[in-house]
């Protein structure tokens, strides 16, 4: 008994999609686009704003309060505040980093990936066809170059604002000596390019969970609180050692950069660690964002 079977004919393999005539996906969303629209956006304004009228603060401060002395006997930096413009400049630098300087990346990192999500245009972007990938590198470029130039605005009007208040003159050492004015302004050029690369951690943080959440605040505030959580941390001195793997330990190691021998070992230290968890977040950062199902 024979079994009849009809012929299968042969099923032709199917011709790849091809893109739309004239589309690139390197020409998707530019960043001369991503930055003026975040240029534009009214936190951007506010936070420039904030960043430029506190070196004026300060000088009002100084005006009201007099020159600041030192205690015990010990002089610090914040007593050389109105010893010349450079001065000024650094102690604006040391009384924001802790801190304010970490309030604009977080905003600038953390809110841009998100805030596409709550306005409900983030799968609009990705339908333009925007690639996954060069959408994220757009808005990070952006949102790092924002505040490297968040951090540039500072110390620039407080020197501008410094040198018309108490000369131009070399920057006076706490420790004793001095930076004449060129030899200053050097090393507050590396003060500033170490400052920005402390807070890639922050960074790090609010670019990641700005892809792991449709809320900016939640973003931002998170970014926010774990820096700050890493500063409790290093206040903890029975954690030894195990403090140097935290970021927050070497905020301040440019410190040693402003000194008639500059001291690189911390600042190589800090730079390092940072550099190594920012890398850590924003490839955990990609990872998630290429697997997550967008529906907002």
């Amino acid at each position: 008994m024979s079994t009849l079977t009809e012929p299968v004919e042969p099923v032709e393999p199917e011709e790849p999609v091809e893109a739309a005539p004239g589309y690139r996906a390197g020409r998707t969303l530019p960043l001369r686009v991503e930055l003026v629209r975040q240029f534009k956006r009214r936190r951007t304004l506010i936070m420039g704003g904030v960043l430029a009228v506190l070196p004026f603060v300060l000088l009002v401060a100084f005006t009201i309060g007099g020159e600041p002395s030192g205690r015990d006997g010990r002089v610090t930096l914040m007593d050389t505040a109105t010893a010349s413009g450079a001065n000024f400049a650094a102690v604006n630098l040391f009384v924001s980093a802790g801190f304010l300087l970490v309030i604009p990346v977080a905003l600038f990192c953390g809110d841009t990936v998100a805030s596409e999500a709550s306005w409900s245009s983030l799968r609009y972007l990705l339908a333009a066809p925007v690639p996954r990938t060069r959408l994220l590198l757009s808005k990070l470029a952006v949102g790092l170059g924002l505040s490297l130039a968040a951090m540039v605005l500072l110390p620039v009007v407080a020197l501008a604002v410094g040198t018309a208040a108490y000369g131009w003159g070399p920057l006076q050492i706490p420790t004793g000596g001095a930076l004449d004015p060129g030899t200053a302004a050097q090393r507050l050029v590396v003060v500033v390019a170490y400052v920005f690369v402390s807070q890639l951690v922050t960074a790090g943080l609010a670019f990641w969970l700005s892809t792991r959440t449709d809320a900016p605040l939640g973003a931002v505030g998170g970014a926010v609180g774990l820096t700050i959580a890493g500063n409790v941390l290093d206040a903890v001195t029975a954690l030894g050692h195990w403090r140097d793997f935290l970021p927050a330990h070497w905020q301040f190691a440019w410190a040693d950069a402003v000194q008639p021998d500059p001291e690189w070992s911390g600042m190589v230290q800090g730079a390092a660690v940072s550099v190594t968890y920012a890398l850590v977040l924003f490839a955990l950062a990609f990872r998630g964002f290429a697997r997550k199902d967008i529906v907002s």
